[in-house]
């Protein structure tokens, strides 16, 4: 932020005596005040409070290996929880008005690809270490190497094929999207509702819901995504009193017996760290961590540069202030998510909202956080939610994950081709890890057949080495008699 715009925003403070915590988060420096602050703060809760119904909705609706399913009013605990501490913590820690949350793709990645492979335990083991890898990769300086080793428009392509995914998890979790069963004998998959056509209220609901969701968010009205899911499930409490609905799929939408309730914290510490080894082998575990340290790297480092250049806080070369804070407490929320069963938290993008607002320090966060910490006895009110209400969410963030596709160059083969494969991979074989894997190893190939293997740094060389063995285990096994 300049000196001109530090004045500007001084003299529109008005006159303000300094605190000791006006001091300590440099509020007055920054040219905010606590108002702002306080005001930024509520405004980033409602633009990312939908995280506390998405993250039960997407972790709670999958099944493990062994069939089990983790308890919803368990998890939305959990996601309050991790969300309140962290983002605290950011604040004191970082001073940046960024709050975190358990991140959507992330939790997509453990409940439809980590979870079907083995216990819930062991895939939030693998969450820990995830987050444990992200922090030494930023204690060692590593995070520079990793940051270059992938190529720009394929962590852009990465992105737009989570949203894809995520938008596909929406379409099928309200039912607007069903799997015809093999022994329909058709030519297609997929189909429109369970019979290739749209009925009953619940549909409604959903259908509705997304309209209202893609109005708000053409009209940039903040918090659209949350208004969106109150409204619906309000509609869907109303259907539900006056219709005779047959089913709303996992969760029925009733109000509760009561709307305060103690926290139940049993999901903490439901984590075994090195559990998944013995489940899927080392391999595997490799490339499943690597997908989740990929995602949440990148995606981190993104909204930490965009949410501080929003807010005028980025030095003259460019840079974050206390950058290696602000990632290693990021790390610390990949840990801190998975040690509590909420898949890893991360840094979030809606936080932009409160700076929107005026939020210039990390005060923001402390108000942000305390409104997660309510959350906490909130959960019979925040359990009502069913799946068509919230759904449309998941298109609209798929939406917006895939507005990326733009910044990929289309009209060079050796970038659009695995740019391509990684975006259809994902949502088309239901993998995340699969479509970044089909993304490397047509980046590698392609620059081989070119002649410019050289451009390809080691570590992509590696990691698609891996990869390979990953699609290939099968025969790789039969040829080896294991």
């Amino acid at each position: 932020m300049s000196e001109a715009q530090k004045t500007a925003g001084r003299q529109d403070a008005g006159p303000s005596t300094v605190t000791g915590v006006d001091r300590f988060f440099r509020i007055t420096e920054r040219g905010s005040t606590f108002g702002r602050e306080i005001r930024g703060g509520f405004a980033t809760f409602f633009t990312m409070a939908y995280i506390l119904v998405l993250n039960p909705l997407i972790l709670g609706s999958a099944k493990d290996k062994f069939g089990e399913q983790l308890d919803p009013v368990q998890l939305t605990t959990a996601t309050a929880l991790v969300a309140a501490v962290m983002t605290v913590i950011m604040g004191v820690g970082g001073n940046l008005p960024l709050a975190l949350a358990a991140g959507l793709g992330l939790n997509a990645v453990v409940a439809f690809q980590l979870a079907p492979l083995m216990s819930w335990d062991d895939a939030m083991g693998l969450i820990v270490l995830e987050g444990l890898l992200i922090c030494v990769l930023v204690v060692t300086g590593l995070r520079e190497a990793v940051m270059h080793a992938i190529p720009q428009p394929l962590k852009q392509a990465i992105s737009v094929g989570i949203g894809l995914f995520i938008a596909l998890i929406g379409f099928v979790d309200a039912g607007f999207v069903t799997r015809i069963p093999d022994a329909a004998n058709t030519t297609v998959p997929v189909q429109l509702g369970s019979t290739g056509t749209l009925a009953g209220w619940p549909m409604l609901v959903f259908c509705v819901g997304v309209l209202l969701t893609i109005g708000l968010l053409a009209r940039k009205v903040r918090g659209a995504i949350l208004i969106s899911i109150v409204a619906m499930t309000v509609v869907a409490l109303v259907i539900n009193a006056l219709a005779d609905v047959k089913t709303w799929g996992l969760t029925t939408p009733e109000w509760p017996d009561r709307i305060v309730d103690t926290p139940d914290f049993g999901l903490l510490g439901q984590f075994s760290l090195f559990g998944a080894f013995g489940q899927v082998g080392v391999v595997t575990v490799v490339l499943l961590v690597f997908t989740l340290v990929l995602s949440d790297f990148f995606d981190t480092m993104g909204t930490v540069v965009g949410v501080s250049a929003e807010a005028g806080l980025l030095d003259e070369d460019g840079k974050v202030p206390r950058l290696g804070k602000v990632l290693l407490i990021d790390g610390a929320a990949a840990v801190a998510g998975g040690a509590a069963s909420a898949s890893s938290a991360t840094s979030y993008i809606e936080s932009a909202a409160g700076v929107g607002e005026g939020a210039r320090t990390g005060f923001a966060n402390l108000v942000t956080g305390s409104l997660f910490g309510l959350a906490l006895f909130l959960t019979p009110l925040l359990t009502i939610v069913p799946l068509q209400a919230a759904a449309p969410a998941l298109v609209a963030v798929g939406f917006l994950m895939m507005t990326q596709v733009r910044h990929i160059e289309w009209d060079r083969y050796e970038i659009a081709i695995p740019a391509f494969l990684t975006i259809a991979v994902m949502p088309f074989t239901y993998s995340i890890t699969n479509g970044i894997g089909a993304g490397f190893l047509a980046y590698v190939l392609i620059k081989t057949v070119l002649g410019r293997a050289k451009e390809v740094h080691w570590l992509l060389w590696g990691t698609s080495a891996l990869f390979l063995v990953y699609f290939a285990i099968d025969p790789i096994e039969q040829l080896l008699g294991v």
